[in-house]
């Protein structure tokens, strides 16, 4: 079991302002979100049918939590992982053009997840989608959108802030980008986690650019699915990718704290490479592939934004579990008891 004890640990707000902090935060930041990237919001399912490509492998090894569905000829439903393919989906059925897009409150199961400070079985997140043109196919354009994203960060900090009656902001004006091959180069006798922990602790607040392709020294930062995010669109020479994750670095925890996975996503061309590079060219006959394939999927740009990460963060909290309801082991709940971690 992988705990983190900060010293002397207290919450910043009693249970109940806690829990009033949390609303607040939750619209708070759903609404400047919703305004600075023109989005409207919809209805997220909670499951969906298997075997149709809609669900999201993540790095390609998690089990989704399955059933049969009685009424429906017992065909299998599986809970999400993610929104990342359905959502574009979405965008193509309600006709969203380009420059406006959708968001979704998203819960998922995550059985595999190994449980510490803050991760949990249970996933909350905001899944965003946006319509682009193939000309916003560009970096230039993924670091415009992480800005807009950072901007609603520090403004949602700013007011959390104010809440809190001895705590600063703690984030940057600015977020630095990085690419994860030229953090490679930079930290090469390190992991990459322990490259941005390095990073972030340096920076306060980075994007690290082109996750999921192999790195110059034959290993990927981390892994992602072949089909939503593009990781293998070569940006210049020697870099690959338009995706990345925003990381900040969380003083209380002391390490890199990711708040958002994102990425413009896949088209034709990279879909079938990614494919290929993975070994599962087989993928192109699933429906949701064949329908991208086909162009009767609008290319896009998205992502996900924790909102139990958002919310420890903001307020200060050391683990996930005193911001959101989910099962521990018993060893960790009484640990965590004992140095005033109170999880729900």
């Amino acid at each position: 079991m992988k705990l983190y004890i900060p010293t002397n640990y207290q919450p910043s707000l009693p249970a109940e302002a806690m829990e009033e902090a949390i609303k607040m935060l939750k619209l708070l930041f759903q609404d400047e979100l919703a305004r600075t990237l023109n989005l409207r919001r919809v209805t997220a399912p909670l499951f969906v049918f298997s075997g149709t490509g809609i669900n999201d492998d993540l790095n390609g090894v998690e089990r989704a939590v399955s059933f049969s569905v009685r009424d429906i000829d017992n065909r299998r439903a599986e809970i999400v992982h993610s929104l990342a393919k359905w959502k574009r989906l979405k965008l193509g059925l309600y006709q969203i053009p380009p420059g406006s897009g959708l968001y979704t409150d998203m819960n998922a199961i995550r059985a595999d997840e190994e449980l510490d400070n803050i991760h949990s079985l249970y996933v909350d997140q905001w899944d965003w989608e946006r319509t682009v043109c193939p000309e916003d196919r560009s970096l230039d354009f993924l670091r415009d959108i992480v800005d807009g994203i950072y901007s609603v960060v520090k403004t949602v900090e700013r007011k959390t802030a104010a809440l809190l009656s001895d705590a600063g902001t703690l984030l940057p004006e600015r977020i630095t980008f990085i690419h994860s091959e030229d953090l490679l180069a930079e930290y090469p006798s390190l992991p990459p986690r322990e490259r941005e922990t390095e990073a972030a602790r340096k920076y306060g607040a980075i994007f690290v650019i082109g996750i999921g392709s192999v790195l110059a020294d034959g290993q990927k930062h981390d892994g992602r699915a072949p089909d939503y995010d593009d990781w293998s669109t070569p940006t210049d020479a020697t870099h690959r990718g338009l995706n990345g994750d925003i990381i900040l670095w969380n003083p209380l925890l002391d390490c890199a704290f990711e708040i958002s996975s994102m990425g413009i996503r896949v088209d034709p061309p990279a879909l079938l490479r990614q494919l290929e590079l993975e070994g599962c060219p087989e993928r192109a006959s699933l429906d949701f592939h064949r329908a991208l394939l086909e162009g009767r999927i609008p290319l896009s740009i998205g992502g996900g934004i924790g909102q139990s990460r958002l919310c420890m963060y903001f307020l200060r909290c050391a683990h996930i579990g005193e911001v959101q309801a989910s099962l521990w082991p018993d060893e960790m709940i009484e640990r965590c008891h004992a140095n005033n971690m109170i999880l729900k």
